[in-house]
């Protein structure tokens, strides 16, 4: 597909500045709501639940809650939508059905942290996709700063002392890396037909059945109760942890990190998403009394400074490698059929891209 400067123009630094300070917030919040999901899982685990009834019960429960809006979004557009089900359906078994799946897999190998570490390998993996496909290596800012984010991540891991190594876990963990990146490349293509809500809703029905299905057929473990928990040090009705689950750590943080990656690009968002880790360390702090180490307070101030050094290389990208902003993983010189001129961005990726649920 060949363009025009009249049709579509890279934006000046000025001008990506004003577009991607709404995402960046709107990413860093929807970090800060993911990493909710720990403690929140951690009260009910305590209980007597199962990882794969927890994820049952996070996903289906989300997708009941966007179901009216889902059909509503349906309904009123389907003749814009029905050519982009089959994205969404692969957005719900990849990124979220998969993902969640091959992490516990990699859990059940190796220590969380290594696990953890293995899944956010994602912004290395885009930055290597982006380089292939471009055949353009990326600038020094883009390595050092994702050299920066990932020492931060292992620092904030606190992976010292002796960790569990397991062939099969480290594949796992890989394969989750690989369902993250996907995450971040799905939810960044600016497509007007496809609100993040009917990607989120959408892609957590079909996520929400197979994790489901594969619970009926016995290969993921399903055990509930329905005693009370304690949360945060205080005696709570089953329900707080689930419905945090559900609304919090699902519904509110997918549809903001869709928003916010749409404005960012897959590439910067991957990097902010880093901050999950420090977010998930901050809340195991206030909510479940584990204070952070020195090393991992450090660790952050490396993801910080590993972030800001991607974004300022963003921001200074030249054209000739391509209008990478809105979708940070096209090849240069080509635009995505759905690229939109820079003048109209602010309006789709932070307003009408926005229906509430």
């Amino acid at each position: 597909m060949t363009t025009s400067s009249s049709t579509f123009r890279t934006p000046t630094a000025g001008s990506r500045t004003v577009l991607a300070s709404p995402a960046l917030l709107l990413a860093l919040i929807s970090a800060a709501a993911f990493a909710l999901s720990g403690p929140f899982a951690k009260s009910l685990f305590d209980v007597g639940w199962s990882p794969g009834a927890a994820v049952a019960v996070r996903i289906g429960g989300a997708a009941v809650v966007l179901l009216i809006p889902v059909i509503i979004t349906l309904v009123r557009r389907w003749s814009k939508v029905k050519g982009s089900l089959g994205r969404i359906a692969i957005y719900g078994v990849v990124p979220i059905a998969l993902c969640q799946l091959f992490y516990f897999n990699a859990v059940q190998h190796l220590s969380v942290g290594v696990a953890l570490l293995l899944e956010y390998l994602s912004p290395v993996l885009l930055v290597g996709w982006a380089w292939l496909m471009t055949r353009s290596r990326p600038r020094a800012l883009t390595i050092v700063g994702a050299v920066c984010a990932m020492t931060g991540l292992v620092l904030v891991l606190d992976l010292a002392g002796s960790q569990k190594v397991s062939l099969e876990g480290v594949l796992w963990g890989l394969a989750a890396a690989v369902c993250s990146a996907v995450y971040f490349v799905m939810s960044a293509k600016a497509d007007d037909a496809v609100p993040p809500v009917l990607m989120a809703g959408g892609g957590m029905a079909v996520g929400a059945a197979m994790i489901v299905g594969l619970g009926v057929v016995g290969v993921l473990p399903m055990s509930f109760t329905f005693t009370d928990p304690v949360f945060a040090g205080t005696p709570v009705h089953w329900l707080v942890p689930v419905l945090g689950l559900v609304l919090v750590t699902t519904v509110f943080a997918y549809l903001m990190g869709i928003v916010a990656t749409r404005g960012l690009g897959s590439k910067v968002a991957s990097f902010v998403a880093l901050f999950e880790v420090l977010f998930a360390v901050i809340w195991a702090w206030l909510l479940l009394g584990e204070m952070p180490r020195i090393i991992q307070l450090l660790g952050g101030l490396a993801i910080m400074g590993g972030v800001v050094l991607v974004r300022l290389d963003d921001l200074r990208g030249s054209s000739s490698r391509g209008p990478s902003y809105p979708v940070g993983l096209e090849i240069a010189g080509a635009l995505p059929a759905d690229a939109l001129p820079v003048e109209q961005l602010p309006a789709v990726t932070l307003a009408t891209k926005t229906p509430q649920p």
